[in-house]
């Protein structure tokens, strides 16, 4: 049954081969000090760098920079942050790389005239900002979290081995987001697996949860189906243009709220991961693959009928003579083998776990209660374990 709901999303996009004169039509609405925010210069070597402040310069702005933003950003480096841009008295963010820089950019925004510690007010407490807020856009080199048109921000507190998410309201958005896929091509395999599986667990994150016929959970599925048919001609050929933008594509529609509409949400897999990120620093979407199938395979007979719809729908499980848990759990087999197909990570371990590191792993890990199962501490160390 569908609740009662709000749905709003302000962000515009501008996608394809063109989509970075959008920039044109978008920077005059803002004033002149541009803080551009990046990563580690990969955007320098692929030429995106020269082309986004020429646009800059044309529109007759003062650009100020605020690189070297890390794969999992850090209460280090938004304190940084925000005294360069105090220092650039910034008009205007702007956003130039993959989830981790988008997600910044957003914690960046909310935090310039915070008066308060920006940790504790919005990843502790989690609470809205009551300051102004610095309008901020995206130029995305990196497909998985679809931080491009959503309010989610992660930031880690490396002292406190905590990585933590806030969903922030509409007014902290992306004012707009520039969407390329050609941008996307010199993004090396591992980090294009791990976005792709960052996608399908941000789905499966809200198809696993509340009742089965929702109109989300079929807009999911065809999401899911979309995803792995891109995903497995995207993996043989990297360049595959139509490949890589129905990826994209897909990755924006899997998080921008849309197909949440209707669902409690499970979000658990994201909390085991990000404890995985906040004690090791692998790779996001690399640590949700290490933990997915012990998880699905704990919470599969709390939520049986999904699990096994689920298999028919999106992997083509036939389940002529079989029970729903026969066929549930084969779907959940296949989608075990196309996970290791496509060359995700499939234990901890290979993320530098060790068994006495999941005592901190499990004090790091919040407790969500959207899914079919609420896990207590004993059973999130168990899914640790298995997942070694």
């Amino acid at each position: 049954m569908l609740g009662n709901f709000t749905y709003c999303n302000p962000t515009k996009l501008y996608f394809g081969k063109e989509a970075l004169d959008g920039l044109n039509a978008e920077l005059p609405k803002y004033g002149k000090n541009v803080l551009l925010v990046y990563g580690g210069g990969s955007i320098k070597k692929n030429g995106i760098y020269d082309k986004v402040i020429k646009i800059l310069k044309d529109n007759g702005k003062n650009v100020f920079e605020d690189a070297g933003v890390m794969p999992n950003p850090t209460t280090e480096k938004l304190a940084e942050g925000i005294v360069r841009a105090k220092s650039a008295k910034a008009d205007f963010i702007l956003a130039v790389g993959g989830g981790s820089v988008c997600d910044y950019s957003k914690a960046l925004s909310v935090s310039v005239n915070c008066k308060e510690d920006p940790w504790d007010k919005y990843f502790i407490r989690f609470e809205e900002p009551d300051c102004k807020i610095i309008p901020m856009g995206c130029v995305l080199t990196m497909v998985g979290t679809g931080s491009e048109m959503n309010g989610g921000s992660v930031i880690t507190n490396n002292g406190q081995k905590l990585k933590i998410g806030h969903v922030f309201d509409y007014s902290v958005f992306p004012k707009f987001s520039v969407l390329n896929p050609e941008f996307t091509f010199t993004l090396p395999k591992y980090q294009m697996v791990a976005g792709i599986y960052d996608i399908m667990c941000h789905i499966y994150e809200q198809y696993f949860s509340g009742e089965d016929d929702n109109t989300s959970d079929y807009i999911s599925e065809g999401l899911l189906r979309s995803l792995i048919h891109s995903a497995d001609i995207a993996v043989e050929n990297p360049l595959d243009y139509e490949a890589r933008s129905n990826i994209m594509w897909t990755a924006t529609w899997a998080l921008n709220t849309l197909v949440a509409m209707g669902k409690s949400t499970d979000w658990m897999v994201h909390m085991f991961g990000q404890s995985v990120g906040a004690h090791t620093n692998a790779t996001h979407g690399m640590t949700l693959s290490a933990v997915s199938m012990a998880y699905y395979r704990r919470i599969l007979p709390y939520g049986l009928k999904k699990f096994a719809r689920f298999a028919v729908n999106v992997w083509g499980v036939n389940p002529e003579g079989k029970s729903q848990t026969e066929v549930a759990e084969e779907g959940l087999k296949a989608m075990e083998a196309w996970m290791k197909k496509i060359g995700l990570v499939m234990n901890l371990t290979e993320l530098g776990v060790t068994e006495d590191m999941l005592d901190g792993l499990v004090k790091s890990t919040a407790v969500k209660t959207g899914g079919y199962k609420v896990l207590d501490a004993k059973e999130i160390r168990e899914v640790f374990k298995e997942s070694l």
